[in-house]
């Protein structure tokens, strides 16, 4: 149903951010050629995963809120490009596996920022002191709880994205 735009297909105002894409990554994945039908949705999200790569929090914990997102969502394109991104930053085999079959993680740490991810999820934002306490107990910090909202509410707008574009992996 959803077309699999080229540079040629895609509406203009996509465009650059196909290309930048294309730059960046080396080629044109299937996901973007697909969320490229809407130029504000492709350009949004790109931009807010840019931001997000910019947050605070280390980037393991950012994509333990990815992966925790995707795997949540069903989004079998997120997990296996976040797959990827872990291995690329050394990530351990068990972790990954963890997070693909929503299972705890080892590290505590990192154990707290699904958790809390989690709860956020469950409770649309309304989590409770003692949740939001367990996260920084473990050295987060406020503005990394803002920052967990931040790449839910990125990776939501992806993983729901690409369920609906039926996006393959190729």
């Amino acid at each position: 149903m959803f077309a699999e735009h080229t540079l040629d297909t895609a509406p203009a105002a996509s465009r650059r951010a196909m290309e930048s894409t294309m730059k960046r990554l080396g080629h044109l994945p299937p996901a973007v050629a697909r969320l490229a039908s809407s130029p504000h949705l492709l350009d949004g999200f790109l931009k807010l995963s840019a931001m997000f790569e910019q947050t605070t929090l280390d980037p393991v914990a950012r994509e333990v809120v990815v992966m925790t997102v995707a795997a949540h969502n069903e989004c079998h394109v997120c997990v296996a490009m976040h797959t990827g991104k872990l291995r690329a930053l050394g990530a351990e085999e068990g972790l990954i596996a963890a997070l693909c079959e929503q299972q705890p993680l080892a590290d505590e740490r990192l154990e707290a920022v699904r958790q809390f991810t989690l709860e956020v999820l469950r409770t649309a934002g309304g989590v409770g002191e003692e949740g939001l306490g367990v996260f920084l107990a473990h050295g987060y910090t406020e503005q990394n709880a803002l920052e967990v909202v931040m790449g839910i509410g990125t990776y939501t707008m992806s993983t729901l994205a690409n369920r609906l574009t039926r996006a393959p992996l190729r």
